[in-house]
């Protein structure tokens, strides 16, 4: 029997009931099958796959190309998880309506649900364009990566009066241009209350405290697989990048010693067909 998807209103039912939503980023297909059979909520295909997969120095290099190649991937995994695709750097920059265009491929070529976006007030009207032409959007505050130049790097947002005040201000614009939740990256944890509270739609932290309504991680942060950077919000659920490792030594010493393959990894023939080949 086919799993009922996780959809929009299946995000505001779980704030209204105070029901912790679960996310996880993916970016391929067998990944995105063990997360969706292991029951969480929502995949995010997100722009991090340019870090994590293709080995970038951020996100920025991220193309419309690489997004939809990777949710297509992802939504043959998904089964039930409601599929939320980044629209990268430049997809929602240059005009309102290049911004509904890209959005749209992501659905039609990306097979997502819906589709998250960078920015406050300066992406409004992309926004509500979107919104109209029947895509769910996510909003995306505080330490937003695409704007990573202009932050300075990767550093908390919203620890002063006036960009916490600004940042819950915003939160409520993207609600009433209409999101339908909204992910808080790196920014206090009670000022991720205080915005968790004011709002009706649900919010996503990520290095945002308890008290949103839910939680994302970068599926290869808390498996311990991508190890290049390891943000001070990240848990490490298990150390598979030891056990990769540790894996491969042993096919290889196996390999070289002659233990891999055995018999029982390989195909045998009659010895009369054998005869006849000399």
């Amino acid at each position: 029997m086919k799993k009922q998807r996780f959809t929009v209103d299946s995000f505001l039912k779980a704030k209204k009931n105070d029901q912790k939503i679960s996310m996880l980023t993916a970016y391929d297909y067998s990944t995105a099958k063990l997360l969706d059979e292991a029951g969480v909520d929502s995949l995010l295909v997100g722009d991090s796959l340019g870090m994590v997969m293709l080995g970038y120095e951020n996100t920025l290099q991220v193309t419309m190309e690489d997004m939809v190649h990777h949710c297509r991937a992802v939504s043959r995994g998904a089964e039930r998880a409601m599929i939320i695709g980044d629209m990268p750097f430049l997809s929602y920059h240059i005009s309102v309506e290049e911004s509904v265009r890209n959005a749209g491929r992501l659905v039609q070529q990306g097979h997502v649900q819906a589709v998250k976006l960078e920015g406050g007030s300066n992406i409004l009207d992309n926004v509500k364009a979107i919104v109209k032409a029947q895509i769910p959007v996510m909003g995306h505050l505080g330490l937003t990566p695409q704007s990573v130049n202009m932050f300075g790097g990767f550093k908390v947002q919203g620890r002063e009066e006036e960009q916490a005040r600004k940042i819950a201000e915003e939160a409520l614009r993207l609600q009433d241009a209409g999101v339908f939740a909204l992910v808080l990256e790196c920014v206090p944890e009670q000022l991720a209350k205080i915005i968790s509270g004011q709002l009706d739609i649900p919010t996503i932290g990520i290095g945002a405290g308890k008290y949103c309504d839910g939680q994302v991680l970068v599926m290869q942060d808390m498996l311990g697989m991508y190890t290049d950077i390891t943000p001070k919000f990240v848990k490490k659920y298990a150390d598979l990048s030891g056990a990769i490792k540790e894996a491969v030594t042993m096919y290889i010493d196996e390999m070289q010693t002659g233990v891999f393959p055995g018999k029982e990894h390989s195909f045998q023939m009659d010895a009369e067909v054998i005869a006849k080949l000399y």
